[in-house]
């Protein structure tokens, strides 16, 4: 299944609007920041149902994302023991769709693919740094803090890390194609989500704009 373009969500709407609105202030980019609006709270929702991961078609790829060491304050861990490392991303990474669990991050894994690392709170580090069969945990970790991800005990130079974020990741690639325009950046929903989420922005709009916004015996409602 192809992937969806911010245009093509916008183009959606608009469709549905042309009968009843035309109005020079109503922009693709107002349209399109009431469709994320929807479509944030949407996405949190279906995450607390466990819906998200499965779709391949909304997930980003950062295929190199480089690490540095850093002290433990900065990783929100000073109660590990001295002779631990923190390795964290080296730049901020691109803003990720929050979930009802937190950033919607699906894989963090080695650079080729073999090997992936599990999520977990500084705090439940700490408390695991110090059981007694720690030393025979093989588990590698990573937790994520303000834009970073850190990594204790970590000695990969790069990681690997799929997720569906709120913008387009090609800037932060080395792709040809890192400056697309906006409105062909990938639209993180999945097309199950598209109806209510177009509904409740249609919604929005009608109560800013003062338009009628019934379309349920429109046979053209693109969202029947």
């Amino acid at each position: 299944m192809p992937k969806r373009t911010i245009g093509d969500a916008v183009s959606r709407l608009r469709n549905q609007l042309k009968a009843v609105k035309q109005d020079a202030y109503l922009t693709d980019r107002v349209v399109y920041s009431f469709l994320l609006k929807h479509a944030k709270w949407l996405m949190k929702r279906e995450d607390s149902k466990s819906k998200l991961m499965a779709f391949s078609s909304v997930m980003q790829t950062l295929d190199h994302v480089e690490l540095i060491e850093v002290d433990k304050v900065q990783a929100m861990c000073v109660g590990i023991s001295s002779d631990c490392t923190i390795k964290r991303t080296k730049d901020k990474l691109p803003v990720f769709l929050q979930g009802y669990y937190g950033p919607l991050i699906r894989t963090v894994a080695s650079l080729d693919g073999s090997e992936e690392l599990q999520p977990i709170l500084p705090t439940s580090y700490v408390h695991i740094s110090k059981s007694k069969n720690y030393k025979y945990n093989k588990t590698k970790y990573y937790w994520y803090i303000d834009d970073y991800l850190y990594f204790p005990n970590l000695d990969w130079d790069g990681v690997k890390i799929e997720g569906i974020f709120e913008e387009d990741v090609s800037k932060y690639t080395c792709a040809d194609d890192a400056c697309i325009p906006m409105n062909k950046h990938l639209f993180a929903v999945p097309d199950y989500l598209l109806a209510e989420m177009e509904a409740a922005t249609l919604k929005d709009l009608s109560i800013m704009y003062q338009f009628p916004v019934d379309l349920t015996n429109d046979k053209q409602n693109p969202i029947r």
